[in-house]
């Protein structure tokens, strides 16, 4: 009994032995075994294993191109749709109270009033010389009608003493006398002409006087020229105004403008009229049109300059604050991809890799068009196509791949 205990003991120990430090050899003698049984469907199953041992196991998602537009994106700055700096046309000082700045104004509201000072009997002298040259009208039009009656009547008797003169009748003396008061005659119609031309002449320069006290008279009352915020305080009361001083500025920011310059690659894709979009360094998102693309290139920059126009009812837009512009373009078909499947080409081209027939991976270099939260946008792939996702940094094109497909939301 004790003989048979001890050579089941070694039995065992041979037993573990082979299992743990000679388990390749049994395998293999095992493989053999079962290869000479069956040495047809190990011949036919010897290469697909082979293969399968060396593809290599990737994680890829199959895309479908989308339609997206192509915007143009700029980075620029609101512009107040209208600045002017409103001055004084005259010299006068200032009789009004002043208005401060942010206040709200109306197109004509008074902004500056000046002292009136003689401008106003200036007017009365100017208008009151017009009135006296148009009172010599009727005395220069009657001198005028009498030159035209003498003028007729010397020719009565220039007519007169030639007949007579051909007859026999008169002197010769009388028909030289009767052509000098003819011409004498004339003489005085073009004198009367001359007058009448004079007094009209007067009455043109005085109603000009006239016109020129008016617009005297108005410049002594400066006015808002379009609805909008006064951006700085009018003039104090009692100030000096001379011709080009400041009244005050006035800016209009209903609407406003926003204002960025496109790089002259891009600037065929931009249309007057499209649609705008942009937001604002507050957060704010504003929309618009494009209202300008300027025809000339900035020649330090060789960029095109844009403007978007946008509505600001609630003036909720200031001036000259930083804004993300996109320019709505041509749409194109598109992929959206996780960033990480981006990867890079012996020659060092941007683009992805993706499971062709046969499952070998296959290289397409791509366009990047938009870069979002929820990834990048790329252009340059078939209508259709598996992107590989996990994996695309250990295989090269030509490589066999063994794909595990996930759903294109995860």
């Amino acid at each position: 009994m004790r003989l048979i205990s001890i050579v089941n003991a070694l039995l065992v120990v041979v037993a573990l032995f082979l299992l743990v430090f000679e388990r390749d050899t049994l395998f293999a003698i095992a493989g053999r075994a079962e290869a000479e049984a069956s040495p047809s469907s190990a011949d036919e199953s010897e290469g697909s294993a082979s293969e399968n041992r060396n593809a290599i196991g990737v994680v890829a998602v199959r895309s479908v191109a989308r339609e997206i537009d192509s915007a143009v994106l700029l980075r620029g700055q609101t512009k107040a749709n209208r600045q002017v700096e409103v001055l004084a046309e005259t010299t006068s000082t200032v009789i009004s109270e002043p208005k401060r700045k942010g206040t709200f104004v109306e197109s004509g509201d008074l902004l500056c009033e000046l002292d009136p000072g003689t401008r106003p009997a200036s007017l009365a002298e100017a208008m009151a010389g017009k009135l006296e040259a148009e009172s010599r009208i009727p005395e220069a039009e009657a001198r005028l009608e009498e030159a035209h009656a003498l003028v007729a009547e010397a020719q009565i008797n220039l007519t007169a003493a030639q007949k007579l003169s051909e007859t026999g009748f008169g002197s010769e003396t009388r028909r030289i006398s009767s052509q000098a008061a003819m011409r004498s005659a004339e003489a005085g119609v073009k004198t009367a002409e001359a007058g009448l031309e004079a007094t009209r002449a007067g009455i043109e320069a005085a109603t000009a006087e006239v016109a020129a006290a008016e617009r005297e008279i108005d410049r002594q009352t400066i006015e808002a020229p379009f609805k909008g915020l006064l951006e700085s305080d009018t003039a104090e009361l009692g100030s000096l105004m001379q011709p080009g001083s400041l009244c005050a500025t006035v800016i209009q920011l209903d609407p406003i403008k926003l204002v960025g310059f496109v790089p002259e690659a891009e600037v065929n894709r931009v249309i007057v009229g499209s649609e705008a979009s942009a937001q604002l360094v507050t957060g704010l998102q504003v929309a618009g049109r494009v209202t300008f693309l300027s025809r000339s290139a900035d020649e330090t920059t060789r960029t095109f300059e844009v403007e978007i126009t946008v509505p600001n009812p609630e003036l909720a837009i200031r001036d000259g604050q930083t804004a993300d512009i996109r320019i709505s373009a041509e749409g194109a078909k598109a992929h959206l991809l996780p960033q990480s499947a981006l990867t890079l080409n012996k020659e060092g081209q941007v683009g992805v890799r993706s499971v062709g027939q046969g499952d070998v991976a296959d290289f397409f270099p791509v366009e990047l068009l938009r870069d979002t939260s929820e990834g990048v946008w790329v252009g340059g792939l078939p209508e259709t196509v598996d992107i590989i996702v996990v994996g695309q940094e250990f295989v090269t094109s030509g490589v066999s791949v063994k794909p595990t497909y996930r759903d294109a939301a995860k």
